[in-house]
């Protein structure tokens, strides 16, 4: 049975940061909170400082590293390359074990609620009588709470759309795909999930969607528990590598940026590199093989929300705007932030909730600001992020993914 680290893996890698200060502006929480401990170089120097032994993971160390988002935006602002993504996630198991005890289990309740079919499905059913309700969001804005307005910008239920195991491809087949569906992905908006199959078929590409697929790990490694997160992984590489696809497509950005950090997570396990590498997003691959002509006029006024884990983990940023600019009628507008976290972060909205709230009235302004008639985002957290702060302020602004729109464009909508 594997057991967790102790220590850091890589720690040498913690020596990297010169502590120019570069990254900070580019950090969302050391800008709100305006802490050097809530800065990328300052959660460096705890980590170093828990590494060798210095300090404890109190709770005044373990808040100021739970505080921290995930987004990668130091990533990308960095000029000496640290590879601070890698060495957070190796922080979260060592402080999670040093939680209260009751702490621990109330993280692992929220893990198994998210990443277990039949516990998700069980808090799903009472989730549908509420989801999408105009009366749901009267209540949100009337009681000003944010777990309401999640539940009002859940879709309203339709059902499980009916996309088959195997989509043949339209026309000359140019490779093959295999879906990976994701969890929350899957129960929450299985509709885009089924317009990624159908979009993609129209590419030109062979899609296959196996059924029952476990989690890919994501959430799990963002609560700490490397050890189930390394365990649902080799799950999912058991479920889906016998298929040998030409890509692997996820339907969420975070879980995208996850499973191609595999050769990372499931060091040495060759058929788990090999589903890294061959891991895209859907837009990404869409705009590379190209698709026909869109069928039908959109007019709307688009502004585009740059999900962390798809510009800062994938470093996809122009491949969904190319795409929806294809669009006859619609009008792509830029947020002033678009590459700023709108607080949702995997389970952050749930676990670290004020912070959260302030980054999502951040985005809420910008997107005010930018006068657009809906938001494009690329990302399910993202989309119930935005549009419950859309539904808080009693905004009439559309919330939903590209794939939707572009699903619309061409016809495919379900």
């Amino acid at each position: 049975m594997e057991t967790a680290e102790t220590r850091f893996p890589g720690a040498e890698k913690l020596l990297s940061c010169v502590h120019c200060g570069l990254c900070l502006s580019s950090c969302p929480t050391y800008v709100e909170l305006g802490t050097e401990a809530d800065s990328p170089r300052g959660r460096l120097l705890l980590m170093r400082a828990l590494d060798e032994g210095r300090v404890a993971a109190t709770p005044e160390v373990t808040q100021h590293l739970d505080s921290c988002l995930g987004c990668l935006a130091c990533e990308t602002a960095c000029p000496s390359g640290v590879p601070y993504g890698s060495l957070i996630e190796a922080a979260r198991p060592i402080v999670e074990r040093s939680r209260p005890p009751a702490a621990r289990r109330l993280r692992r309740a929220l893990d198994g609620l998210l990443t277990r079919p039949t516990l998700r499905h069980a808090a799903s059913a009472p989730l549908r009588l509420v989801a999408g309700k105009p009366w749901t969001a009267r209540l949100a804005r009337a009681t000003s709470s944010s777990l309401l307005a999640y539940a009002a910008a859940l879709p309203p239920w339709r059902g499980m759309p009916g996309i088959p195991s195997v989509l043949p491809a339209e026309g000359e087949e140019r490779g093959t795909a295999l879906l990976l569906t994701g969890c929350v992905a899957q129960s929450s908006f299985p509709h885009t999930g089924a317009a990624i199959a159908r979009l993609l078929a129209r590419a030109g590409v062979r899609v296959l969607v196996p059924p029952g697929q476990s989690c890919c790990g994501a959430l799990s490694l963002h609560l700490g528990d490397d050890v189930r997160a390394r365990s649902l992984a080799r799950a999912l590489v058991a479920q889906t590598a016998p298929h040998a696809p030409t890509w692997y497509v996820t339907t969420a950005a975070g879980c995208g940026a996850h499973v191609r950090s595999w050769a990372h997570l499931l060091e040495g396990e060759d058929a788990a590199s090999r589903i890294a590498a061959a891991t895209r997003d859907p837009l990404e691959l869409l705009d590379e093989l190209g698709l026909p002509a869109p069928t039908k006029q959109i007019n709307l006024k688009v502004a585009m929300h740059d999900p962390c884990h798809l510009v800062h983990g994938q470093g996809i940023k122009d491949a969904p705007r190319r795409l929806l600019g294809t669009i006859p009628g619609l009008e792509m507008v830029e947020l002033s932030e678009a590459e700023y976290c709108c607080g949702s972060a995997g389970t952050y909205n749930l676990t670290e909730p004020e912070t959260a709230a302030r980054l999502r009235e951040r985005k809420i302004d910008d997107v005010l600001r930018s006068r657009a008639d809906a938001v494009a985002a690329a990302n399910p957290g993202c989309l119930l992020q935005i549009r419950a702060g859309t539904i808080l302020r009693g905004l009439p602004v559309e919330v939903l993914h590209p794939i939707d729109l572009l699903a619309r464009a061409h016809g495919l909508a379900s």
